[in-house]
């Protein structure tokens, strides 16, 4: 792939954080700006909040973002794992905590031991459940999504499940999960419609009712029910309206530089060569690290107030960019992956993925360094 160096431009001059410590690659997280975002989904969704923290937070450290969640004053928080759920408890978190995927019968004590409700999907679940325990629960109703619950036209929820769940005291909420809200109404109206219809078909109402994701709570007050499930608007991204506050900006050192002559090759595979002579910095962030090798089209990062493109081949541990012509490096210089003027939402676009999974992606040898709350 040849990619032109008129990709480079100039952008305002930014104030680049210092480094963290002795890292080669870090995340600063701003857990003011998380917080903000929680606050805004909750006044204009006017529900109660049940955050997402799984995949550790997204990847910026489930404890450190529940806490700062707290002040918020959510209900509860979602996470994927029985081990995410040990690590919060372990930690002195003890708001309610579901379990976002399906319950097996195999982790029924792990789900005691940690005090976490399930989310239960099928009869054999439920039974389970119910055999062992009088805890609460939550059940997953599938109106369009088709990954996961019980169909929304299954007869079993006016039959054994519905006889089950009769006499079932810890049956605690029920909830759907809408596919695609950020993209219009039709397909939200259609899946909100098939939930209304079971809620009302089940032998009564639970205490907790819950449907909304970022998008949907964002639409205001149609969809919140009980409580709303906001995930990637807390953290920064998604492109929604109105925009969320930055909350991750990934950073790494320079760590050389050097002038090719035209024709010079970049990386492995020679894949890349200069038009005409120009200077290389290295950035010491790599796809170990999260960002990924392979790219949707040219990609670009924040190096001392501006915006320039990555050449050749992102490697495990490095990345090159092409320095602007007369662009000048200070010895500490720190590059900007995302979160500066490069956002969370254009790189994953240029990645060819979602913010999703570039913040799920950071390594773990990537210390996170935090500020905040407000």
């Amino acid at each position: 792939m040849h990619l032109s160096l008129a990709f480079v431009y100039n952008s305002p001059a930014v104030n680049t954080p210092s480094p963290c410590a002795a890292a080669r690659a870090w995340v600063d997280v701003d857990l003011g700006a998380l917080s903000a975002n929680a606050r805004t989904l909750a006044r204009i969704s006017g529900g109660r909040l049940l955050p997402m923290v799984k995949a550790n937070g997204y990847g910026l450290g489930a404890i450190a973002v529940a806490r700062a969640l707290a002040t918020a004053d959510p209900w509860g928080y979602g996470v994927g794992t029985v081990s995410e759920a040990a690590e919060l408890r372990s930690a002195g978190i003890d708001r309610p905590i579901v379990l976002f995927t399906p319950l097996l019968p195999d982790w029924v004590e792990g789900c005691l031991a940690h005090d976490v409700r399930p989310s239960i999907a099928d009869l054999d679940a439920l039974r389970a459940w119910i055999a062992r325990s009088d805890r609460p629960f939550h059940v997953e109703i599938d109106t369009g999504m088709a990954r996961a619950g019980f169909s929304h036209d299954d007869p079993d929820l006016v039959g054994a499940v519905g006889a089950l769940l009769a006499g079932a005291p810890g049956w605690e909420g029920v909830f759907t999960h809408f596919h695609s809200p950020e993209s219009g109404t039709d397909a939200t109206e259609l899946q909100w419609s098939r939930f209304q219809r079971v809620v009302a078909a089940l032998p009564r109402r639970p205490p907790l009712v819950h449907a909304a994701n970022s998008a949907a709570a964002l639409r205001g007050t149609r969809y919140t029910a009980d409580l709303v499930r906001p995930g990637i608007y807390l953290y920064g991204g998604g492109g929604f309206e109105p925009a969320p506050r930055p909350v991750a900006a990934f950073r790494a050192r320079v760590v050389a530089t050097r002038r090719l002559a035209t024709g010079d090759t970049v990386s492995y595979g020679a894949v890349w060569r200069a038009e005409r002579a120009v200077t290389i910095a290295t950035i010491a962030v790599g796809y170990a690290d999260g960002f990924p090798r392979a790219a949707g089209r040219p990609r670009a990062i924040e190096l001392a107030g501006r915006v320039v493109p990555v050449v050749g081949r992102v490697t495990m541990d490095m990345t090159m960019v092409a320095l602007d012509e007369g662009q000048v490096l200070s010895p500490d210089a720190v590059a900007t992956v995302f979160g500066g003027l490069v956002s969370l939402d254009r790189q994953a676009e240029w990645a060819g993925t979602i913010p999703y999974e570039l913040l799920t992606s950071i390594g773990a040898r990537v210390p996170r360094h935090y500020t905040g709350p407000d």
